[in-house]
Order: structure tokens, then C-alpha cells, then sequence
């Protein structure tokens, strides 16, 4: 893995629309990484940028939050979405309203 890895994550969060979420996945893929959605949960669970990276957006690939969100737990993670428009169906994101591709 390349030294700027988690630079190259915090850039393609960036990207992410408000209101809208993407996956760990499609993040690796975007970095043509594709194996390596795993890297980029270490990277915004050590995200030093949380209000410029909106670390929040991105979800796992069934639409369900991240257990362990690093600012503020589950709860916190799903209001900042909600506070977007982010709409869910029991406590997962509805992902064919909000899912925003980036490759």
C-alpha cells in the first residue's frame, strides 16, 4: 500500500454529495484497490479531518452503519445522514435513493 493512501481516501470522501452515501468498497475500487475495503475503514476510522472529510457517507455495501463510527458511535453517524436526507429502511441507508457511484 502506497505511504499516501489515506490521503487518496480522505480526497475520494470528498467527493461524496451530501445526502448521498458510498461503500468501502467502491472507495478501494475508485482507488483501483479493490481489495482493500478494509484499509479504507482503518483510514476514516483515523480520519485527523472529520468535518472537512464527511466519513459519515460511507456506509457498508447493504446500506447498514458502521458499528464502531468513529465520531460519536452508530446513532451519531445516522443522524448526521439523516440530517442530509439520507432516508433508511429499518436501520439500514436506503442505497438505491442514495448510493453515489464514484468510478
Amino acid at each position: 500500500m502506497e505511504e499516501n493512501f489515506f490521503e487518496k481516501v480522505y480526497e475520494a470522501v470528498k467527493l461524496i454529495p451530501s445526502g448521498m452515501v458510498t461503500t468501502y468498497g467502491e472507495i478501494a475500487k475508485f482507488l483501483s484497490c479493490p481489495n482493500y475495503s478494509r484499509q479504507v475503514g482503518w483510514a476514516l476510522h483515523k480520519n485527523p479531518y472529520p468535518i472537512i472529510v464527511p466519513c459519515h457517507r460511507v456506509v457498508f455495501a447493504d446500506g447498514s452503519l458502521s458499528p464502531a463510527f468513529a465520531f460519536g458511535g452508530h446513532a451519531i453517524q445516522k443522524d448526521l445522514l439523516a440530517n442530509e436526507g439520507v432516508t433508511f429502511k429499518g436501520d439500514k441507508v436506503d442505497m438505491v435513493k442514495h448510493f453515489y457511484r464514484l468510478t
